[in-house]
């Protein structure tokens, strides 16, 4: 269930007057928060209090900003599913999350439905079936470690069943927001024979799983238990992140969450700028930002630990790395940009 902002006020999170002024956000853009991270927030303005607690910037929308900021939308030949890529799919199974992060980019329709209709799966499994360019599933949503383990083992086995289907993904903040669903069962649901799956972990702060009062080796015994589970079993783990202004953009803070999900068995994957969701601006770095950081951890910790920076590029141009071979230019920052067909577009980072 959604929260309200005056849900917030008994934590010390949002003070009694600011409780009705929020309502506004929290009516536009839902707010949802687990126990496991309540529990984890010290502050509102801390690392992981500035990702969930509802701030009044977020009805600041600029004419730049989008409802659909990676073009979803445009790549849809059904009910749940995104082909923007040839060999790959993501199967959006939920609308649901156990946690909404203020910055997604599906917060326009994360918690506006539930499940997707029995119906709307069936069509979804039937284009895979017979699209045979497809070898990789990606589960998304909302979260698809919300759903139950039946729900979950229905959609995996019938993945498994494709013979074109070698690959799925899970892209989930599950394990560490609320690890006590990563169960054996939910172990199960994912791990089905013939179907190899990876889990991508999305994560920001190293608060999320050390205590901002702990020390390097006091992580949250739940979170560690889960990410145990999943690596018993034989799933790899990978990692992405958001870079968020005044959340993770420094150096120290990011060093510490790579080199934290290494130790805790997770291969930091994806570092993705902020994208042009509405009402996000006051959390976008600027392109030029994100690259010194980069250049500042390189070197600085193991290479295994770097993540690639990434834009999705708005409009549904795909994925690219930030590097020279996809950016140029950058003066008064505004980038030309090269979309994986060689298409070029306009990107213009935030004042």
């Amino acid at each position: 269930m959604a929260l309200q902002p005056a849900d917030l006020v008994p934590d010390g999170l949002i003070s009694p007057a600011d409780a009705a002024a929020l309502r506004p956000v929290t009516e536009t853009f839902r707010m949802r928060i687990t126990p496991q991270m309540r529990t984890a927030i010290t502050r509102a303005d801390d690392g992981v209090g500035l990702q969930f607690v509802p701030d009044r910037r977020e009805l600041n929308v600029l004419p730049s900003e989008l409802t659909d900021p990676i073009g979803d939308g445009a790549h849809s030949p059904t009910k749940g599913i995104t082909h923007r890529y040839p060999d790959r799919v993501i199967f959006h199974v939920t609308q649901v999350c156990e946690v909404y992060c203020r910055f997604c980019f599906r917060r326009e329709v994360v918690g506006e439905n539930g499940v997707l209709p029995a119906g709307d799966v069936a069509a979804a499994l039937d284009y895979i079936r017979r699209t045979p360019a497809i070898n990789e599933v990606i589960l998304t949503g909302g979260d698809p470690l919300s759903l139950s383990p039946r729900r979950l083992h229905e959609i995996t086995t019938a993945l498994a069943a494709i013979p074109h289907v070698g690959l799925m993904r899970i892209h989930t903040r599950v394990p560490v927001v609320a690890p006590n669903r990563i169960t054996p069962e939910m172990i199960a649901a994912l791990t089905a024979p013939g179907l190899q799956t990876w889990l991508v972990l999305h994560t920001n702060h190293p608060q999320e799983f050390i205590p901002e009062a702990g020390g390097a080796l006091e992580f949250i015994p739940e979170a560690v238990a889960a990410l145990d589970l999943l690596r018993t079993a034989g799933v790899p783990l990978l990692s992405q992140s958001v870079l968020l202004r005044g959340v993770n953009d420094s150096v120290a803070v990011l060093k510490s969450l790579f080199t934290t999900l290494l130790r805790l068995g997770v291969k930091p994957y994806y570092l993705h700028h902020c994208d042009l969701a509405r009402g996000t601006s006051h959390y976008r770095t600027t392109i030029a930002a994100g690259r010194a950081l980069m250049r500042a951890l390189r070197g600085q910790i193991s290479g295994s630990a770097l993540p690639t920076y990434v834009l999705d590029i708005p409009g549904g141009f795909g994925k690219v790395p930030i590097t020279a071979d996809y950016f140029d230019g950058g003066a008064d920052g505004r980038w030309q940009v090269t979309d994986p067909n060689g298409g070029t577009h306009i990107y213009h980072d935030p004042e």
